[in-house]
């Protein structure tokens, strides 16, 4: 009992001391406890506060944040709203990004996934629309990317993107941009010369005209402006003070050698001043007046002149009036418009005037093809008008009988090319008519035997030259002819030529009397078809111009005939002749048919041409000896006759069909 009483006492230190230990540790737990969770509540205020920052800080800058989770493939919404939803997986990211940025934004995202990278910084176009049936909405986003990593990993577990939406800074950049254009623009094309300059005098800036102005180098730099100072430059350096500029005009010779500059210039220097009122630039405009300075000198001296002018107009008035009483001239004017036709003393006053209605009735021959035309009188002015014939006495005071008139008008037209009217010259031409007709009567008397022998030998140079043109050109030809059957063909063309030549001579000497029965036909039996065509190769050769078609009508291979052939070939060369003389564009057609008739069969020959045409009243006179409907037409009149006397002759009849402006068709009609 005792034993066990001194080992309790004996143990009870090492309990208090055990009880000491345990206390201690316990308190020291304790305090440990408390210190770490003030800490852990430290470190969540601080990253409680981190996060409301990083949140007021996105909320500020509008950012968007994303998640890409590499391993999974989705790329989830941290912040901002961006996504359809808060998750989506690649395909449906892809489809977001426009087509033509993917490529790109995707070699940054595969650079970081495969750890080339650590972060980018890129630029793509997202569309906004998550509906794809509608039209996509694209917005312009900055891409800041970065890779995030665990520990004892080389490649990213997933990548964080914040995102920028700069849609509206690149909109109000292009906005700037067109406008900052517009005004290039209208800098650089202005109808002035144009340069900026700083406040101490040197060139910023210079528009094209300015640099064609100033004869600079290129349209970027120049060796002598950019070196050179304003104010060291005249005018600027006599009219200006560096410390004292103000705005000024002036019209100066500009006299550069270094730049081969010597102009009139009309300058101005404008300074260009900040809210403070300190000038920030210097704007100078420049207008070359070399040209308006010539231009003005120019118009002095056209004053001059057009005084000048004015008197010697007055003169030249004062002789026309002159010349236009003495030669019974009127000028006239067709007014459409005021349905008025007037009639001037002079050229610019009034005689007298009446409504065009009574216009037509002035003239005689009211069936004369212009006063028929008058009918429609807007379409007989619309062209220049040339007429000659007989009017009724416009004032009955100075003339009681019809009056041979001269009438030259030229049609008149407004500013849009209407037809307003027309104007020309109305003269009197009634002694001058009487004198002419005379002067007829005079030189028909004064016709004699040796004036007609004369027009006979005129004749004859005539009429000879077809036969005699083809036996020179035929016998030109035989010289380089190889085949017999060539050379008998041309020599048989000579010899037929050769007879035409002979009995043309013959028939003119037989014309030269009064009897024409001094004609003798040598009929022949010939094909009428060959001989025909033999004749119409020699005729082409006569038609040398380009505008008129020579046209051979042969519906027969052959056709045997007794006739005198050289003197039907003949008529034939005289159409042909005549036709090529008065056709000017067109044709000239020569052909001939076989008709069956009671008294039997004969031949109809026809030459047809779209010349001038013949008179109606003169058709019936045109087969008479020495008539001629055109005085400045080569001939002696004799080529008709001659026909007509063959032809009758021949026992058959000749005649024409014509129609002014639209041609001839002359004819005849032999037995067979």
């Amino acid at each position: 009992m005792i034993r066990i009483i001194l080992t309790t006492h004996i143990l009870e230190p090492l309990q208090v001391i055990l009880l000491l230990v345990v206390t201690a540790l316990l308190v020291g737990v304790f305090i440990a406890n408390r210190i770490i969770l003030r800490r852990m509540h430290r470190h969540a205020k601080q990253s409680k506060f981190a996060n409301q920052v990083m949140q007021e800080a996105l909320k500020n800058s509008q950012n968007k944040v994303l998640q890409w989770h590499i391993s999974e493939g989705y790329t989830t919404q941290l912040y901002g709203q961006m996504l359809p939803c808060d998750t989506i997986s690649d395909e449906d990211w892809k489809r977001h990004v426009h087509p033509d940025d993917l490529l790109r934004a995707l070699r940054f995202l595969h650079d970081l996934r495969d750890g080339k990278i650590k972060s980018a910084d890129f630029n793509y176009r997202w569309n906004y629309e998550f509906d794809t049936k509608k039209t996509p909405r694209w917005g312009y986003l900055n891409n800041t990317s970065v890779a995030e990593y665990l520990p004892d990993h080389d490649l990213p577990v997933s990548i964080i993107s914040t995102l920028t939406d700069e849609t509206d800074i690149r909109q109000a950049h292009r906005e700037e941009q067109i406008l900052a254009d517009k005004f290039k623009l209208l800098f650089e094309h202005s109808i002035v010369g144009m340069s900026f300059y700083s406040p101490d005098g040197w060139l910023l800036d210079s528009n094209k005209i300015m640099r064609e102005v100033c004869h600079f180098d290129s349209d970027d730099s120049d060796g002598f402006f950019y070196q050179n100072n304003l104010f060291d430059l005249p005018p600027f350096s006599e009219l200006i003070k560096r410390d004292q500029v103000e705005e000024f005009w002036v019209c100066y010779q500009s006299i550069i050698p270094e730049r081969n500059i010597c102009d009139y210039l009309e300058i101005h220097l404008h300074p260009i001043y900040n809210d403070q009122g300190t000038i920030v630039y210097l704007a100078v405009s420049v207008r070359n007046i070399t040209e308006e300075r010539e231009l003005y000198l120019q118009n002095k001296q056209n004053d001059i002149q057009l005084r000048q002018a004015n008197d010697e107009i007055k003169q030249y008035e004062t002789e026309l009036r002159y010349l236009m009483e003495n030669c019974q001239i009127q000028p006239w004017r067709i007014k459409l418009k005021e349905n008025m036709i007037e009639f001037y003393k002079d050229l610019t006053t009034i005689d007298k005037s009446f409504a065009l209605e009574q216009l037509q009735a002035v003239f005689c021959n009211q069936e004369d093809n212009f006063v028929r035309s008058m009918q429609n009188l807007a379409e007989a002015i619309s062209k220049p008008v040339s007429w000659v014939g007989q009017v009724h006495p416009l004032t009955s005071e100075i003339y009681n009988e019809p009056q041979w008139v001269q009438i030259n008008s030229i049609p008149e037209y407004d500013e849009q090319g209407q037809l307003k009217g027309s104007f020309g010259v109305w003269r009197n031409i009634q002694g001058l008519m009487r004198k002419q007709e005379q002067l007829k009567r005079e030189t028909e008397r004064a016709n004699d035997s040796g004036h007609q022998k004369s027009v006979f030998l005129a004749n004859m140079t005539h009429e000879i030259r077809t036969p005699l043109n083809a036996i020179v050109g035929f016998s030109d030809l035989l010289q380089s002819m190889e085949q017999p059957e060539e050379k008998r063909e041309l020599i048989r063309i000579i010899h037929n030529n050769c007879d035409m030549l002979l009995r043309l001579i013959n028939d003119i000497l037989v014309m030269s009397s009064v009897d024409s029965t001094g004609l003798e036909l040598i009929p022949e039996h010939v094909d009428f078809s060959k001989e025909f065509d033999v004749i119409c190769q020699s005729l082409e050769q006569r038609v040398d111009n380009p505008n008129v078609e020579f046209q051979k009508e042969n519906p027969l291979p052959s056709l045997m005939v007794t006739i005198d052939n050289g003197r039907i070939q003949q008529v034939i060369t005289n159409f042909v002749t005549n036709a090529v003389k008065n056709t000017q564009q067109g044709h000239i057609r020569v052909g001939y048919r076989v008709d069956e008739t009671a008294d039997g069969r004969s031949i109809y020959l026809y030459c047809k041409d779209t010349g001038s045409g013949i008179p109606e009243d003169e058709q019936a006179r045109i087969f008479e000896r020495f008539v001629k409907l055109n005085d400045f037409v080569q001939g002696t009149g004799l080529g008709l006759s001659i026909c007509k006397a063959i032809i009758e002759k021949c026992g058959g009849e000749i005649g024409v069909e014509s129609e002014i402006g639209k041609g001839s068709t002359f004819w005849f009609r032999i037995p067979i």
